[in-house]
């Protein structure tokens, strides 16, 4: 039986929502929970909470070590494995094929993706963090893209909801550039960290270490913390699904309390590819998609419409809805422009003799945080480069394993001893950096290339400019610096060379601005040609901050929810 074969009321809900990542989830649950009867399509296959066939294996459970083979990587893999770390075997099931999802580049973009319920939220990195008021005056200070619409006094009730459910450890700090939260208790630091903290607090002024501030549950509390989750048991194999629900993600928090209200309709293999725009009423009517198992199109109606694809994804379905409807849903001209991204893989790393007769008890999935502290507005702080970064990090001790290469050296008791002893205490730091907003940064769709599913593609031109160069130096002798002050040896510095993409923090390309000329939704997330369709991933970021962006996405799709739900109240949409 087709999907829509009774008729149009067999397709119509109150309310769509696209994609079931981090913003899809949160979309998917406030919907629900607020009585709407919703449709929630995902591009990629059904997933549930423990679907994670990798969790508990070790790298000896699987084939070569859990090493994919150059061959697969070459046929499958290649732009998925620029990262370093996605395609192995323990992972790779969660991240798509390059030859079923292509994608060009007229420069370098190293676009990451996932196709399954739940999306990036499986794999995220977890780290989540506020924006402060300097973040969201920064355009309208620097005279940068357009200024933001609206303020942290605006979102910040929005933060306190959506961290007390997702629960985020973190310590208290009182700094303005890096708002404090509700906070479970913080993770923390082994010895030479703390050493680190120490060492930067006595020598650095106003630079700060912490815990890196992370979605995973330090305290449980079932009455807060809902869905399918229990305490993190400090494994750190987060990328591959966490059984206990320790970590925050769709599929084993929101997308479950959706199910409960009896008010979801989860369809996966269902790629959305325009909306139905209603030209009369300038309104989305619902949304096209095609069934990725039977090659099908369909089309599901609804009053509103949440696009929560991921930045790129939903910035697409509005590009392509143009073609498919020949109308103009963007007059400002950004549609598919200023991609942003974090540009990162630049610092330094050292080591130290000390604390030989101290190892770490368990895997902790997080490690330091230093918050920015260049350009806040002070005289001490002024660069001369907009914005800045802040870093991650840590440190940890080598295991037996480096002992394996030096086995022609090494025999008997002396080998044996040796495999007994863990390595060096190391630790690095990693600058997250901020990128400006630049409208010659884009994607445009190609129509002569298709995926797996028949469905056009992207091509993207986008580069760092000027002002992400000019950092590069400073995020490396700053790391250096720290390392040093706090005494550690054999410090080096590196720059690896990101490209837009390799963050995996795409951000822009449907800007929120003030008006239909200098943006592409409103201030509430709406898409200012069709007030019914709201965009809450990091397709509306009109900055990018430093910080990783996933608590704000979730705070934005809380909010905007609120609003849709009292505007079809109002009956205004």
């Amino acid at each position: 039986m087709k999907f829509n074969s009774q008729g149009d009321a067999e397709v119509t809900y109150d309310a769509i929502v696209v994609g079931t990542g981090i913003s899809g989830g949160w979309a998917a649950k406030e919907l629900c929970e607020k009585g709407l009867r919703t449709l929630v399509l995902e591009k990629g296959r059904m997933v549930k909470h423990n679907d994670y066939p990798t969790a508990n294996l070790d790298e000896w459970d699987m084939e070569n070590l859990g090493r994919t083979s150059a061959e697969e990587i070459k046929e499958h893999y290649q732009k998925q494995n620029r990262t370093g770390y996605t395609v192995k075997e323990a992972s790779k099931h969660w991240f798509v094929k390059d030859d079923e999802h292509p994608y060009g580049e007229k420069e370098r973009f190293d676009w990451m993706r996932g196709y399954h319920v739940g999306g990036r939220s499986i794999m995220w990195g977890r780290h989540s963090y506020r924006w402060s008021e300097m973040d969201f005056q920064a355009n309208a200070k620097d005279g940068v893209g357009t200024p933001w619409p609206v303020g942290y006094t605006d979102i910040a009730p929005w933060y306190d909801y959506v961290e007390t459910f997702a629960g985020i450890s973190g310590e208290l700090l009182g700094l303005s550039q890096l708002p404090d939260g509700k906070f479970l208790p913080m993770m923390p630091l082994n010895c030479v960290e703390d050493k680190f903290r120490k060492g930067v607090a006595e020598n650095m002024n106003g630079r700060t270490v912490t815990a890196g501030r992370v979605a995973h549950l330090t305290a449980y509390d079932p009455a807060v913390h809902k869905g399918t989750r229990g305490q993190c048991q400090y494994r750190n194999r987060c990328i591959r699904g966490c059984p206990y629900g320790g970590y925050f993600s769709s599929v084993s928090s929101t997308i479950p309390v959706a199910q409960e209200t009896g008010n979801l309709t989860l369809r996966p293999n269902s790629s959305v590819y325009s909306l139905i725009y209603d030209k009369e009423n300038k309104r989305a009517k619902g949304v096209r998609f095609r069934d990725s198992e039977t090659g099908e199109d369909h089309e599901a109606y609804a009053k509103v419409v949440f696009l929560c694809a991921s930045a790129i994804p939903s910035s697409y379905i509005v590009m392509n809805t143009e073609h498919e409807e020949e109308v103009t849903l963007d007059t400002s001209g950004e549609l598919g422009g200023n991609i942003m991204d974090h540009h990162f893989r630049v610092g330094a790393s050292g080591d130290t003799d000390e604390f030989g007769d101290r190892i770490e008890k368990g895997r902790k999935p997080n490690g330091v945080y230093i918050p920015r502290y260049q350009n806040l507005g002070d005289r001490a702080s002024k660069k001369d480069y907009l914005r800045g970064w802040g870093y991650q990090g840590g440190a940890g001790r080598g295991s037996w394993a480096q002992n394996v290469r030096e086995m022609n050296v090494k025999i008997g008791p002396e080998l044996k001893q040796s495999l007994l002893r863990p390595g060096k205490w190391t630790m690095g730091l990693t600058a997250f950096a901020e990128t400006l907003p630049d409208t010659n940064n884009r994607m445009t769709i190609d129509r002569d290339t298709l995926d797996k599913d028949g469905l056009p593609t992207l091509v993207f031109n986008a580069k760092w400019g000027e002002n992400e160069y000019a950092m590069v130096d400073d995020m490396m002798n700053d790391a250096a610096e720290m390392l040093e002050a706090a005494g550690m040896k054999n410090v080096s510095t590196y720059n690896a060379h990101s490209f837009p993409g390799l963050g995996i923090h795409e951000m822009g390309m449907a800007r929120m601005g003030s008006n239909p000329r200098n943006s592409v939704v409103d201030k509430h997330n709406r898409l200012w040609a069709a007030p019914n369709v709201y965009m809450t991933d990091g397709a509306f970021m009109t900055s990018a901050a430093c910080v990783n962006p996933s608590l704000t996405y979730m705070a934005f799709t809380a909010r905007a929810a609120d609003h849709a739900v009292n505007e079809l109240k109002k009956m205004n949409i």
